[in-house]
């Protein structure tokens, strides 16, 4: 990491850290229940700052790899490093950053369009986990800011070092797509299949109720609470561990299909992490629509299948010309459908008996 990546990098973590502090310690002081009107208002809060940073990478993203003194060469340097699919042929300084800003700024926002469609299945399970718990739903809240915050130390450890294996062995990202073709088969295959979720045998719970004190009852927003001079662990700090460990699971998928769009490990994080801070926002705002999105699950089984075919045969694809913005349009693309097609034809009540 040069001292370019150290500041921007910096900067971008600690914005992060002050607007989830901001979040806990000013907005979120008492446990409450979040209305559709709180939860819409945040996702569009979340929204626009990401929008907002693409902004900012289409007009100076080169400050990211090399300040404010970048040169033909560093540019022509990076685009070899992380396969940039752009041509710098007989491009002057002035041309050449703008040609590798703005395509750093599309791949930025892919990679956040995947990562959003997919955290929408990631909800699905949180949803199943919270009421598996018999959690309350005033303390959804919490358990989410803090499962957030760990997502962002665990997406940054497994994300660079994704990167460090991809620079040094290109055949990693080709055992990417194949298992994303076969996340993208099997999705399809169990579509219709209704999605079970068993506290008591969860490996999580087994494993921490094995191994430390449980508390046998909620209480309260407490993880931790002391009893006759003995500390224990709250069943609500258990669904934080089952939460935490589904979105590593979740991690393996979304993780890998945004590297099918660009290799700068960067790009990657910060496309990453804006769309898991929204994450918790679009959780309250969907939490009792999902069901609408009938054929959602179809569509980001698509998804992943073409994101996996893409990774698979990156190198003959950039030969060939293709761009990033092909892979934007066929996302997008994928996502309506779904979207379009659930909303046209919903699914048949069934009649009461």
């Amino acid at each position: 990491m040069n001292s370019s990546e150290l500041v921007f990098f910096s900067v971008f973590i600690l914005l992060v850290l002050t607007v989830l502090l901001l979040d806990l310690g000013v907005f979120d002081r008492k446990n409450h229940v979040v209305r559709f009107k709180e939860a819409l208002i945040w996702t569009i809060v979340w929204i626009s700052v990401s929008f907002l940073f693409s902004v900012l990478l289409y007009f100076k993203g080169h400050l990211l790899h090399m300040g404010n003194n970048p040169d033909l060469a560093g540019i022509s340097k990076l685009v070899d490093l992380y396969g940039h699919p752009v041509r710098l042929d007989n491009l002057d300084l002035q041309a050449a950053l703008k040609v590798y800003n703005h395509n750093l700024a599309l791949e930025y926002i892919t990679g956040y369009l995947i990562e959003k469609a997919l955290s929408v299945d990631n909800i699905f399970v949180m949803v199943m986990i919270f009421y598996a718990f018999r959690v309350d739903p005033r303390y959804y809240r919490r358990v989410l800011f803090w499962g957030i915050l760990a997502a962002v130390v665990l997406r940054f450890i497994f994300i660079f070092s994704a990167s460090v294996l991809i620079l040094k062995f290109d055949w990693v990202l080709l055992i990417f797509g194949l298992f994303l073709i076969y996340s993208g088969i099997s999705m399809f295959i169990n579509r219709q299949k209704t999605d079970r979720f068993e506290a008591d045998t969860h490996p999580v719970v087994r494993f921490v109720s094995k191994y430390f004190p449980v508390y046998p009852t909620f209480a309260r927003h407490h993880f931790f609470i002391q009893k006759n001079g003995k500390r224990f662990i709250t069943p609500l700090f258990i669904v934080l561990l089952v939460i935490e460990f589904s979105d590593l699971i979740f991690a393996v998928d979304s993780i890998p299909a945004i590297f099918s769009v660009t290799r700068d490990p960067y790009v990657v994080f910060f496309s990453n992490i804006f769309a898991i801070l929204g994450l918790r926002a679009m959780f309250f705002m969907l939490v009792n629509v999902l069901d609408l999105f009938r054929y959602l699950k179809t569509g980001l089984a698509f998804l992943l299948a073409f994101i996996g075919v893409k990774l698979v045969f990156h190198t003959w694809l950039v030969q060939a010309g293709f761009k990033t913005i092909y892979s934007f349009y066929a996302i997008l693309l994928i996502l309506s459908i779904s979207v379009i097609a659930s909303l046209i034809f919903p699914e048949k009540k069934k009649p009461m008996a």
